[in-house]
């Protein structure tokens, strides 16, 4: 009980602050509290640790160089304080993974490495997101190979590309040492996380919901642009930005899971 209040007193400290760093909303912090909570108690302080290294890192990218990623605020439905919503996009699935631990202890390891897989796809997704805008070259669609303005959903570019791969075999390494998992696992780890990415491009591309402005024409995620309400590009889209991240983590996850 002890450990578990330290660990409860710790999780709470972390998210206030990232809140007052306005890298969370407050409804953010809250979130993340429950997110820490459920993540502990199935994975104990490798579990947060792991977690950390996603938030930490995705944190850093979403603000290094932010002058430079102006252009892509106008497009991208929010910006890089996240919301309940948000962390739960990310932190949803890893968090419900430690529950089921605690309910179903005999699968523990398998749900071990879809808590992995999982956070090293956010991850995967979200460097992608952040570095492949810092591009030089506009990205192109990953179906149809257009060109288009950075930041849109389902394209990628070489650097994004890179990144995303790049975050998954940084969750891969720091779970193979957290968890003392087999050198097996690294690979797999890295893979699925990776595969979580391409997900997200594939289900940015076909079927989330993207508009274009009335005023500017521009083809942005937000609903309403210039102060005028634009015009829905895909009569058949319906999956907002944060329903395509957890959807794409949920995918890998359970792949990795039917694969184990």
């Amino acid at each position: 009980m002890l450990n578990l209040i330290i660990a409860g007193s710790f999780i709470v400290l972390i998210s206030l602050s990232s809140w007052k760093s306005k890298s969370l909303t407050l409804s953010g912090a809250i979130g993340a509290m429950f997110v820490g909570i459920f993540i502990y108690s199935g994975f104990s302080w490798q579990g947060l640790v792991l977690l950390g290294c996603f938030f930490g890192s995705s944190s850093y990218a979403s603000k290094y160089k932010a002058k430079l990623k102006s252009n892509v605020m106008d497009i991208i439905e929010k910006g890089d304080q996240r919301d309940i919503v948000q962390v739960l996009a990310n932190g949803g699935i890893p968090a419900s993974l430690g529950l089921l631990t605690i309910l179903f202890p005999n699968f523990e390891d398998v749900f071990l490495i879809g808590f992995c897989v999982s956070l090293a796809a956010a991850t995967s997704d979200t460097w992608a997101s952040e570095i492949g805008t810092l591009s030089k070259r506009d990205p192109r669609m990953l179906f149809t190979l257009k060109t288009v303005p950075r930041g849109t959903s389902g394209a990628v570019s070489s650097l994004g590309t890179s990144a995303g791969l790049l975050g998954a075999m940084f969750i891969s390494v720091v779970s193979i040492l957290l968890f003392s998992l087999s050198p097996y696992f690294l690979l797999f780890i890295m893979i699925m996380g990776f595969l979580g990415n391409v997900f997200d491009t594939i289900l940015g591309q076909t079927i989330q919901i993207k508009y274009c402005c009335s005023a500017c024409h521009k083809i942005t995620e937000k609903q309403v642009h210039c102060r005028v309400k634009g015009e829905k590009l895909n009569r058949y889209s319906f999956l907002t930005n944060d329903a395509v991240n957890i959807s794409s983590i949920m995918l890998a996850t359970l792949l990795s899971i039917l694969i184990l």
